[in-house]
């Protein structure tokens, strides 16, 4: 099964469920561009992501965490990235976006567990 998603991710409000549960869900939103596609296509292939494309934007969410190393983002771009210029290419983020060092930066989706790097 495929990771890319291209259908409307928004629901109507009407269609809309409201819950007093707790999610764990975690996610970035990139402005499409070279960078973020090739971010996307590498995160596409974890386990448990789910990369939407839509126009002039593109999703990657997840549940638990979501982590991005920088190595393989330099991989695939071919050339480097750091987790500073990674954090200029996501516009928005929802979860705790934590660096954990140089090469690695973490989403979490659960709060208790972004503690351990406060």
């Amino acid at each position: 099964m495929s990771n890319y998603h291209n259908g409307n991710i928004f629901q109507s409000m009407k269609d809309m469920k409201f819950e007093q549960t707790i999610s764990h869900q975690c996610g970035v939103t990139m402005n499409d561009s070279v960078e973020a596609r090739a971010i996307a296509e590498l995160m596409a292939t974890k386990p448990g992501l789910k990369v939407t494309y839509m126009p002039a934007m593109i999703r990657i969410d997840g549940e638990g965490k979501i982590e991005f190393s920088m190595p393989e983002i330099s991989e695939a771009l071919g050339r480097e990235m750091t987790p500073h210029l990674f954090e200029i290419f996501t516009s928005t983020h929802y979860g705790r976006m934590v660096m954990i060092d140089d090469d690695t930066v973490v989403l979490f989706g659960d709060m208790d567990a972004a503690l351990a790097y406060e």
